[in-house]
């Protein structure tokens, strides 16, 4: 039997955070709301590791407490402003049930507009030209091939690739499905992997499972490495969009198979397409002595 502290002593002690407090009402809001497993994940993380930051309950968070969590200096703009909509989106939900919203006194983040880093041709050629495992290319062609993001490969599954419509379906950011038509390499690989159930199934201890986003992250970026392409995972999905603006893809079918919902977000790739307008005036008129002739 716990013995219990006498008053004067117990009146010292101060009471423990109860982390996590309202957490699980909100995971169930989510889900009722129909938002994806990993939305759901990622909100949930984020704003457990607000509380060990914080040393409080998520929903007794001061804005200061918020302020300094999003103002870490590790994190990147990218990150500091995907945690702000996460955190946004929980403290609407406490407000909409009596809760504070600090949020409110908060700036969103800015996020400089980045360029996509496409791998080249060459090195995609030479990461394709390597011997690897089978699932290890299915995942590479995913990505180049289908422009899809490492989480959307993680739970790719047999029935995602109609064979005789040749296209492959796809549930992006937010739950956003998308119906894409299927590139003949994918088509290929297909022949060698499961026509139902996961492309890329966990092990042993989560049967039934999909592996996870950052697995797929780390086998692909060992191939890229064995290979000496540089870049990350997404640089393949950034040769895909670069790869259809630079064929003359107008920039409104672009977006719809990138799936962005911004036209805006699309246009940053015609940057990294424009070298090669360069590359192609540098190529005009070659044989062409441009030597200076008589005044006029």
């Amino acid at each position: 039997m716990t013995a219990l502290l006498p008053p004067e002593v117990a009146q010292g002690v101060p009471d423990t955070p109860r982390l996590g407090r309202g957490l699980d009402d909100y995971e169930v809001w989510m889900r009722g709301a129909g938002l994806s497993d990993r939305w759901i994940g990622d909100s949930l993380a984020t704003l457990r590791q607000l509380e060990r930051t914080a040393g409080s309950p998520a929903a007794d968070v001061e804005p200061v407490e918020i302020s300094r969590f999003l103002g870490r200096a590790h994190l990147s703009a990218n990150t500091r402003s995907t945690y702000f909509g996460q955190l946004a989106s929980y403290y609407r939900w406490t407000a909409d049930h009596g809760g504070a919203n600090p949020m409110q006194k908060i700036r969103r983040p800015r996020v400089p507009r980045s360029t996509p880093r496409p791998v080249s041709d060459a090195g995609l050629n030479r990461l394709l030209a390597q011997r690897m495992h089978r699932r290890t290319r299915a995942m590479i062609l995913l990505a180049a091939f289908a422009g899809l993001r490492v989480h959307e490969i993680a739970k790719f599954r047999g029935e995602d690739l109609d064979l005789e419509e040749r296209v492959i379906r796809v549930q992006g950011k937010g739950g956003h499905r998308a119906v894409l038509p299927a590139h003949p390499v994918l088509v290929d690989i297909a022949a060698s992997m499961p026509t139902a159930g996961w492309w890329f199934p966990a092990n042993s201890t989560r049967p039934g499972a999909h592996i996870h986003g950052r697995s797929v992250s780390q086998i692909i970026g060992q191939a890229m490495r064995r290979a000496d392409v540089p870049g990350t995972p997404h640089s393949l999905r950034h040769w895909y969009g670069t790869a259809l603006v630079r064929s003359g893809t107008d920039l409104r079918t672009a977006q719809t198979l990138l799936r962005h919902a911004s036209l805006a977000t699309t246009e940053i790739y015609t940057a990294v397409a424009d070298s090669g307008r360069a590359e192609a005036i540098g190529r005009l008129g070659v044989g062409i002595r441009a030597v200076e002739g008589p005044g006029v």
